[in-house]
């Protein structure tokens, strides 16, 4: 019986994908095989090929013909240069660079949203808006108002000493007997 390692296809219309199996020469393409030794996914990138180097050197130790596809997938994992005896049996095959776990990918996700104000996450409707907006505007006129009484309460400070400077310079005409009387109508000023 002629063995032969070829590949069959497998997966949707336009996303195949292709076990690398040990069958019968006289067998259909999806026919029954003996053994499957590898699987090749061309959509990936880079398309992933794995193949059981121990059992493909087996099959073609014992005289299994590769297909001229599944030959250049041996030599891309370097099991035909073992098979041959020669130089490169590390083969050319290129790894996908490994994907981040999804817990930190999450994790790194909610860190980013909580870092966001939580204002303005949301679009509001107009009406909504509206009233933020009447509630903010109120809250800006009132501001200006103890600015008002600040200045009004500075300026009566100021007049206060007028007075006093007043008080104490009729009682240093006066006398010492004054100044005492002096002393009381400016606390009372106060």
């Amino acid at each position: 019986m002629s063995t032969k390692i070829r590949l069959m296809r497998m997966g949707k219309i336009r996303t195949p994908y292709f076990r690398i199996v040990v069958t019968d020469s006289r067998k259909a393409r999806n026919g029954l095989s003996i053994e499957e030794i590898g699987r090749y996914v061309p959509g990936q990138e880079p398309s992933i090929i794995e193949v059981n180097s121990e059992r493909a050197l087996y099959w073609l130790g014992v005289g299994a013909q590769p297909s001229e596809a599944v030959e250049a997938l041996l030599k891309v994992t370097g099991d035909w240069q073992k098979h041959k005896g020669l130089p490169g049996t590390e083969g050319t095959l290129k790894f996908a660079a490994p994907k981040p776990a999804k817990s930190v990918a999450y994790e790194a996700a909610v860190k980013a949203a909580a870092a966001e104000p939580a204002e303005g996450a949301t679009t509001l409707k107009k009406k909504a808006q509206e009233k933020l907006a009447a509630k903010a505007n109120p809250v800006v006129e009132e501001a200006p108002a103890p600015v008002a009484e600040t200045a009004s309460v500075e300026a009566a400070a100021d007049e206060t000493p007028a007075v006093t400077e007043q008080i104490t310079e009729d009682t240093t005409s006066a006398g010492t007997s004054d100044t005492a009387s002096a002393v009381e109508a400016s606390d009372t000023a106060e």
